[in-house]
């Protein structure tokens, strides 16, 4: 009976929802992003151990676009000062059904379906093009083919409209989870423009979501991470996208959800190629969480030899963070995670007062990080209070020689190497013409 309450959940892909009374309780939600369909994906078993009630995609839920390999020389140049092609082109209609039609066919991933109701939206890889915003000319098309993978019905007005953002609501009134789910790709204006990331259609729309009918719980799905700016701390090396390059749409985004006075708020993002959690204390009058979980596939320490790790778990915990939740339940120090993983919500609803679990979780299923907190620590209050000064400062603010360490330490070490270089290239000089001048006189 519980099974079929379950697929009876209100889960409507429309830019509305609709909550009815008597549904089943919701307490178990996993999500994921970023699994290329043609790596192996043995993370679904630990998925599906999990037994979550409702499985959310975050984006790259294919990688549907072509990478051409890195060429500094040659006709088709992909990097460096030289670059004269894109590294990134789209594939065709054809070549993205294929795509997907792989990814359904996985076998975890069908057995997921069979047991969890799945829901998502899409980042740039499955949108059609790496870092792609409005300017893509395929999203159209594309936006079928990623809701004919989530079997969204043909007469859905999600297929109608710009975008495929939508709203959902699960559970009993009094215990209802409602997740909004952002589309950060079709309505997104140029990288470093600071213009908008969803548009003033959906910008409408999320605003009277979030003044809609209350919810125990608002999960806000986004592609790309809503409270880290690690660009901030990470340039000029390299920059990662976020909501915190589009400064003004982020504080758009807090100050709506402050206005609403709704509880209960919390993110989940992917994007970026590792796991964390985050929390913003100065966005509303309570700590906005947002649990960052990739990938599935991809991951960062999956790219790199193993005798590596060490080296870029290091660089992960000296970059500056104003953000991350530091405790005792990472698996490292930096409280980062570079293999693939997913992230859970757990709700007891039993528990006085009800208590949330937020986790980032590995390939065998394992916790790597999480954090518990409860729903009456995410009450709106009367007074907007600091809560904890080191996750009220944004990174951008950092005194310049901390936000720069990065960079610093890899200036420092690329001139000791040359000046290592330089020096054992003088010894081996000094040394030939030593012996050059003792064999003349001998």
């Amino acid at each position: 009976m519980a099974m079929v309450l379950t697929w009876m959940v209100i889960a409507t892909a429309f830019s509305f929802s609709v909550a009815v009374p008597e549904e089943a309780l919701i307490s178990r939600i996993a999500f994921g992003s970023c699994a290329n369909q043609t790596s192996p994906q043995p993370i679904w078993d630990a998925i599906v151990n999990f037994k979550p009630q409702v499985f959310i995609w975050l984006g790259d839920n294919i990688y549907g676009d072509i990478r051409r390999p890195f060429k500094l020389f040659g006709n088709e140049r992909t990097i460096g000062p030289w670059k004269n092609v894109p590294r990134f082109v789209p594939s065709s209609v054809d070549e993205m059904q294929e795509k997907y039609k792989i990814a359904k066919k996985n076998h975890g991933y069908s057995r997921l379906r069979e047991i969890a109701k799945v829901i998502g939206t899409w980042d740039d890889h499955d949108y059609g093009l790496n870092d792609a915003g409005k300017e893509f000319k395929g999203k159209d098309t594309n936006q079928k083919l990623m809701l004919d993978f989530l079997d969204e019905p043909h007469d859905s007005p999600r297929r109608k409209q710009a975008g495929v953002y939508a709203s959902y609501t699960f559970g009993p009134e009094g215990r209802q989870i409602k997740v909004i789910l952002l589309d950060t790709r079709y309505h997104r204006d140029p990288l470093r423009s600071d213009g908008t990331i969803l548009g003033t259609a959906q910008w409408k729309w999320f605003e009277k979501e979030l003044n809609g009918q209350p919810s125990a719980i608002t999960i806000i799905g986004s592609s790309i991470q809503v409270v880290s700016n690690l660009s901030a701390c990470t340039g000029p090396l390299f920059y990662m996208e976020s909501w915190g390059r589009f400064p003004s749409d982020r504080k758009r985004l807090f100050n709506m959800i402050s206005d609403s006075k709704r509880d209960g708020v919390v993110f989940i993002s992917g994007d970026v190629h590792f796991g964390e959690i985050t929390r913003f204390d100065c966005g509303t009058t309570y700590p906005l969480y947002d649990i960052t979980s990739s990938g599935l596939t991809q991951a960062v320490e999956k790219v790199i030899p193993s005798f590596l790790h060490f080296g870029l778990r290091f660089l992960a915990w000296v970059t500056p963070t104003t953000m991350r939740v530091i405790n005792n339940n990472c698996k490292y120090k930096s409280c980062t995670y570079g293999q693939p993983n997913f992230g859970v919500i757990q709700v007891d609803w039993e528990a006085k007062p009800v208590s949330l679990r937020f986790e980032v979780r590995g390939v065998s299923g394992e916790v790597v990080n999480s954090v518990t907190t409860s729903l009456l620590d995410l009450q709106t209050k009367t007074k907007k209070t600091q809560l904890h000064q080191q996750h009220c400062f944004l990174e951008v603010d950092l005194p310049w020689l901390t936000r720069h360490r990065l960079a610093i330490l890899f200036s420092f070490f690329v001139t000791v190497l040359i000046v290592v270089q330089v020096g054992g290239l003088y010894v081996v000089i000094s040394l030939m013409v030593k012996c050059l001048r003792k064999c003349k006189l001998d």
